[in-house]
C-alpha cells in the first residue's frame, strides 16, 4: 500500500521524508495550473475581504453593531461568497457533492475566523487600532491557513 505520495506505507524516519517533501513541493510549483489556481484563490480572497469589510463597515457604522458581532456576520457572508467563486472557479471542483464541500469548507473558514477573531480582539481592545483597520488586518492575518486547508482538505487538490 502506498501513501499520498506514492510511497510504500512503512515506518520511515522523519529525516528521510524531508527530501521526497520537497520534491513533492518543486514539483507543484513548476505546474503552470498551480500558479493559475493561486491567481484565482487570490482573487476570489480580495472579493471575499472586500465583501467581509463593506458588510463589517455597514454593521459597525450604520447599523451600530458591537464589532464582534459585525464579525460574525460579515464572516457569515464572506464565506458564502467565498465558497460559491471557489468551488465553481478556483477550484473547479463541480464533481464533489456539494454538501459535503461546504460543510468541509465550513469548518476550515471557522478555523480561521477563530484566529481573526481572537486578533481582531487583541488589535482592538489591547492595540487600540480603529476597528474596521483592526478586521483588515485579521482577516489577512488569517487568510494562509484558510488556502492551506480548503486547497488541501475541503475540495482535495
Amino acid at each position: 500500500m502506498a501513501d499520498e505520495d506514492g510511497y510504500p506505507d512503512r515506518d520511515v524516519p522523519d529525516a528521510l521524508l524531508e527530501p521526497r517533501r520537497r520534491d513533492r513541493v518543486r514539483r507543484g510549483m513548476r505546474e503552470r495550473r498551480n500558479w493559475w489556481q493561486l491567481a484565482r484563490f487570490t482573487a476570489v480572497g480580495a472579493s471575499g475581504y472586500v465583501v467581509n469589510l463593506a458588510t463589517f463597515a455597514v454593521c459597525v457604522h450604520a447599523i451600530g453593531l458591537d464589532y464582534r458581532v459585525a464579525a460574525v456576520v460579515a464572516f457569515a457572508v464572506a464565506v458564502t461568497n467565498n465558497f460559491w467563486w471557489n468551488r465553481h472557479w478556483t477550484f473547479d471542483a463541480a464533481e464533489g457533492h456539494p454538501g459535503h464541500q461546504a460543510a468541509r469548507f465550513l469548518t476550515v473558514s471557522l478555523a480561521a475566523f477563530v484566529i481573526n477573531l481572537a486578533l481582531l480582539q487583541l488589535l482592538v481592545g489591547e492595540a487600540g487600532l480603529a476597528e474596521v483597520l483592526a478586521q483588515a488586518i485579521a482577516v489577512a492575518a488569517a487568510t494562509p491557513c484558510n488556502f492551506l486547508g480548503n486547497k488541501l482538505w475541503t475540495f482535495g487538490d
